[in-house]
């Protein structure tokens, strides 16, 4: 598994730390077992600490993974998250306490043999994609679980299940993935990806297994190395930073961060 090894160590994608009512939400991310962490990227929680006066909404930016999510209250409710391309939105109410596991690029599709691009820029209920899986959460999960129960029997299912499981490491879609992830998305994607397929064979992999065009994916990397770089709104504007990640212009950037992120990067990474 050496090229999902490679995954791990080029990408490592972000959200947000929660700014709304911060005092009162928690948002935690902790890593799976070690053998899982080429396949998973991390476990999380969201939670409110104490309820809130209002509602709250949580947003979600693009980030190239599949989650599995669910409400530790009601762990029978629960769903699938699939790539998408511009932000979600999430209204959670006023007390909630979510669980998720976040699968690195193309994981998701190799662990339960499904198609990534039917779950595009979208959720849906895990019973509908993967049954068995749906049932262990459902059957297993309650809001007594601490965060190290949470990792022992999510540590526990996976490792079993990659135990059974025989990885497709196709060389052409993952030489054309380490490509676009070590030029940080930044790159010509008719004449960078030349794997030895053709641009159409080559689309048909990515978006079964990543769920979207390598464009589209190549978009998504180069913003998400932005966010990780954290370049203040002064640097943004001085020196040009959107050039150096293959931007055309400040109202390009401007227009796709917003798309991927929600806000501009002004209020993003302003002080």
């Amino acid at each position: 598994m050496n090229f999902f090894t490679a995954i791990r160590q080029l990408y490592t994608p972000v959200q947000p730390a929660v700014k709304q009512s911060a005092t009162q939400v928690t948002y935690y991310e902790f890593l799976p077992a070690p053998q899982l962490q080429s396949v998973i990227y991390c476990y999380w929680e969201l939670k409110t600490t104490q309820p809130l006066t209002d509602n709250f909404n949580y947003k979600v930016v693009a980030d190239g993974c599949i989650d599995i999510f669910f409400e530790l209250s009601n762990p029978e409710e629960n769903f699938v998250m699939g790539f998408c391309k511009k932000y979600t939105e999430f209204p959670l109410g006023n007390t909630f306490h979510y669980v998720g596991v976040r699968f690195l690029p193309t994981m998701f599709p190799q662990l339960f043999s499904s198609d990534a691009a039917a779950l595009s820029n979208r959720y849906e209920r895990l019973n509908i994609v993967v049954p068995e899986t749906a049932s262990f959460i459902a059957d297993n999960f309650s809001s007594l679980h601490g965060t190290e129960q949470i990792k022992d029997l999510f540590d526990n299912y996976f490792l079993a299940l990659i135990a059974k499981k025989k990885f497709d490491g196709d060389n052409r879609l993952y030489d054309a993935i380490y490509i676009i992830l070590k030029n940080f998305g930044v790159l010509n994607i008719e004449t960078d990806l030349n794997t030895g397929i053709s641009p159409r064979q080559l689309r048909r992999l990515f978006e079964f297994y990543i769920g979207d065009t390598p464009k589209t994916f190549a978009k998504v990397v180069r913003f998400q190395n932005i966010l990780r770089a954290k370049p203040s709104s002064q640097s943004l504007r001085q020196n040009k930073l959107f050039f150096d990640a293959g931007y055309y212009d400040q109202a390009h950037f401007i227009k796709e961060f917003k798309n991927f992120y929600g806000i501009t990067p002004s209020k993003a990474f302003g002080r």
